[in-house]
């Protein structure tokens, strides 16, 4: 990731999968929320966010009608697909994954000898993959209802040719998480704790060494918290989100105003919502217009997606 935006999640390269294509795709075993066809005011012009991130200039955005489910893709839905096809993930061909650093077990933490450069918070961990999400012996079977993680873009993008949907574009994820509140930082309001309540997954305490009592670093159930006025749930935090399209910085300059796409390749893939390790001290990306990349094959414990159709 280009400076920045290293903070949310390491990157790295490797060889693209193969899509399951099966004969019959699968129905998506979940709820949808249908977004009739809109217009409404795309990215943001304040300075909150990072300027190579491109969330700006605001522009008026029309839609097409579509649908998008009401949480990220859970443990137990990607299960389903991995039992049906025998998929296996980036992560697991790899043989790894990255896991931020208060997730690995405190006894293994201290054998951890070399961590990407700039980002210590990181660990590269033998073994990590969506069933062992914080390494070998982590197991899910107490998460099944929580966002699958450590999935790559490319590993999403096989779960959705499976069951017949498709990853959101940014514009319609954006649309749907501003839950038609224009003009908002988040996507119930302005204020990140509406009297004093939580509404969302990101990082408490001191980032990165001293989380506060009662909250540990890692993701909550995806149905978690009051959802947005449209319903969605867990759009801002928890786990950032994987979006169909390409990133540039340049996005709202060179995308169209109709149905917006960047399909000029860039090498790396959007991504949207933030996790549960951003904070306002250093990375406020759970904002509605903030945005994040990585490349198509990277994964982490704090990085999964939610599926789309027309």
């Amino acid at each position: 990731m280009s400076e920045g935006r290293a903070c949310c999640m390491p990157g790295r390269e490797g060889a693209v999968v193969e899509l399951v294509r099966p004969d019959e795709a699968a129905p998506h075993a979940g709820d949808w929320i249908a977004v009739v066809a809109c217009s409404f005011q795309m990215g943001s012009n304040d300075l909150e966010g990072f300027e190579q991130d491109g969330e700006g200039p605001v522009r008026l955005v029309e839609l097409d009608a579509f649908r998008l489910a009401p949480t990220a893709v859970t443990n137990a839905q990607f299960r389903d697909f991995v039992r049906a096809t025998s998929y296996v993930t980036e992560a697991e061909r790899l043989g790894s994954s990255f896991v931020f650093y208060l997730q690995v077990p405190a006894e293994r933490r201290q054998t951890i000898r070399q961590v990407p450069r700039g980002l210590p918070w990181w660990v590269d961990v033998a073994g990590a993959c969506w069933q062992r999400p914080n390494g070998p012996g982590s197991t899910i079977n107490d998460l099944l209802n929580h966002p699958v993680v450590h999935v790559s873009w490319n590993d999403a993008a096989a779960y959705c040719a499976w069951s017949g949907t498709r990853l959101p574009s940014e514009a319609e994820w954006e649309c749907a998480a501003r839950g038609g509140l224009p003009g908002r930082r988040y996507p119930w309001g302005d204020e990140l704790e509406p009297g004093g309540t939580r509404r969302c997954n990101i990082w408490h305490g001191q980032f990165p060494a001293a989380p506060a009592d009662g909250w540990q670093p890692g993701t909550v159930a995806a149905d978690a918290f009051e959802p947005n006025a449209l319903g969605f749930h867990n759009m801002a935090g928890n786990a950032w989100e994987w979006c169909s399209d390409w990133f540039s910085p340049d996005y709202h300059r060179e995308t169209a105003t109709r149905n917006p796409r960047q399909d000029r390749p860039t090498g790396v893939k959007a991504m949207r919502g933030g996790s549960f390790l951003c904070h306002a001290s250093y990375c406020n990306r759970y904002r509605v217009a903030a945005r994040g990349s990585n490349s198509p094959a990277s994964s982490s414990s704090n990085c999964g997606f939610r599926v789309a159709a027309t």
